[in-house]
């Protein structure tokens, strides 16, 4: 009915338009003929002016045609908006049948309260990539003919790098691992280290020669460690790994980090970051961090810790000890922060869109201050549950319900005083994961086994998390 009603009005508009125009040309006409001779001239203009009306005629009709069906079009247009909003509006009421608008309300609270988005980590955390790449191909030149360990790309570990980071987003670290190679002439071998006293897995990394007169490539600008003389060594070649960051026949992490430090402050102007940034090296005697300041004042900080691979896995030994022990710089501590990391990236694969996994570790973070339970604690809890619960359970409006589930997790480990080690003995381990072949059928480690030695303590860890929990659901 529409477009009968636009062909009509645009017939109607042409008609009035022909009947007017041809009544002016016929007066036109009229006086023309009525004229004498001597005004040909007015009559030639006049046959001029009915060619211009002729024209302005048919250009007026397709004028008023075009704007008809531009107008067609939006109203076509808006027929298609509308349909894809009602279907938009009907999908999204399929999906929030089962949440309740208490429940998209309290979500939206906690959103906002306690900042469980944090944007800019992705961002952020590509320019501390680039700055460490940019660093180790500076180091890669410089050092091309010594003998310092090989470093290789950088990895991303911590919470920050997994997405979550559970402080203010002024007070986020960066923290990447930086893997060291032997260089040329050298070997690492991995030892069990009996000295220390830690809580988890400590071994020493032993720097041991290695002939290279022989093999398929022999070295013929490098003089063997163990074939030439130390004379000879010592006038014609620059001194061994074992003379410059190792404490006896074992590698120094107190070392390494003072001359990283030394080479980051030195090498700092050749980089392009050094135009946007300003860099002050922090006190750290295993690792080096970093404060980048810009112009505005806006900060970051990045920590570079040294690492050691365990064969092929994706575990590696540390140089950077907890806060709360310091063993001697020649003990390396296993970490799993590679293997964490890569997990959530499997889990962020196999997630579905707007996945809550992330902002539940952040709000449980936040709910647990002041607990005395250790981050790690938590981030263990959720990944044993981020295989225990399908990955379709952890869409966006299923995010009370699993910060609920972690929180009943947790009171049962605290109260049978045990929880265990996620990547020990788990048969739900993602293949993509790649551990040493003693994590397999190993006795899983505890990590509350001081409650279990300390019952008062367990007492008092019990009571903090319950009226955590309370001020939490009633008190908010």
């Amino acid at each position: 009915m529409l477009i009968l009603f636009l062909l009509w009005l645009v017939q109607c508009l042409r008609h009035f338009v022909t009947v007017y125009l041809d009544e002016d040309l016929n007066q036109q006409r009229t006086q023309m003929m009525q004229e004498f001779a001597h005004r040909a001239v007015e009559e030639s203009v006049g046959s001029w002016g009915a060619v211009l009306w002729t024209v302005v005629q048919e250009c007026l009709f397709w004028a008023l045609a075009g704007s008809l069906m531009v107008l067609l079009a939006l109203y076509w247009w808006f027929r298609k908006m509308v349909r894809e909003v009602d279907n938009r509006r009907d999908s999204e009421s399929e999906e929030s049948e089962e949440e309740s608008p208490a429940d998209t309300n309290m979500i939206w609270i906690f959103s906002r309260r306690f900042q469980l988005s944090v944007p800019k980590l992705a961002s952020r955390r590509r320019v501390v990539q680039e700055l460490l790449s940019d660093l180790l191909r500076v180091s890669h030149s410089l050092f091309s003919d010594s003998f310092f360990p090989v470093l290789e790309p950088v990895i991303g570990v911590g919470s920050a790098c997994e997405g979550w980071s559970p402080h203010k987003e002024e007070d986020i670290v960066y923290c990447m691992f930086v893997p060291l190679k032997p260089p040329r002439g050298h070997a690492f071998l991995l030892e069990p280290d009996c000295t220390a006293e830690m809580p988890q897995t400590s071994m020493r990394v032993r720097v041991e020669l290695v002939c290279t007169c022989t093999g398929e490539q022999p070295d013929q600008n490098m003089l063997c460690f163990l074939h030439h003389s130390e004379q000879e060594l010592k006038r014609n070649q620059v001194a061994s790994l074992l003379h410059t960051l190792c404490t006896g026949p074992y590698l120094d992490g107190e070392k390494i980090a003072l001359w990283f430090q030394t080479f980051v402050i030195s090498a700092w102007s050749m980089l392009p970051q050094s135009r946007c940034y300003s860099m002050k090296v922090l006190p750290s005697c295993r690792s080096c961090k970093m404060k980048l300041m810009k112009a505005s004042g806006r900060s970051l900080f990045v920590e570079t810790v040294f690492s050691v691979q365990q064969g092929d896995s994706d575990i590696f030994l540390s140089s950077q000890p907890p806060e709360a022990h310091l063993p001697p710089s020649t003990t390396w501590l296993e970490s799993y922060a590679v293997a964490e990391a890569k997990f959530f990236r499997h889990v962020a694969m196999q997630a579905p869109p707007r996945s809550c996994h992330l902002k539940c570790l952040r709000l449980c973070a936040r709910i647990l201050e002041g607990s005395g339970l250790s981050i790690y604690a938590l981030k263990t809890t959720v990944m044993h549950l981020l295989t225990l619960i399908p990955p379709s359970e952890w869409q966006h409006k299923y995010l009370l319900m699993r910060v609920d589930d972690t929180m009943r997790y947790l009171r049962c480990c605290l109260e049978e005083k045990c929880l265990k080690h996620f990547f020990f003995d788990n048969e739900d381990m993602p293949q993509e994961i790649s551990l040493p072949p003693a994590f397999q059928g190993a006795q899983p480690l505890n990590l509350f086994q001081h409650l279990a030695q300390d019952p008062d303590a367990q007492t008092e860890a019990l009571k903090k998390f319950d009226d955590l929990q309370y001020h939490f659901y009633f008190g908010f």
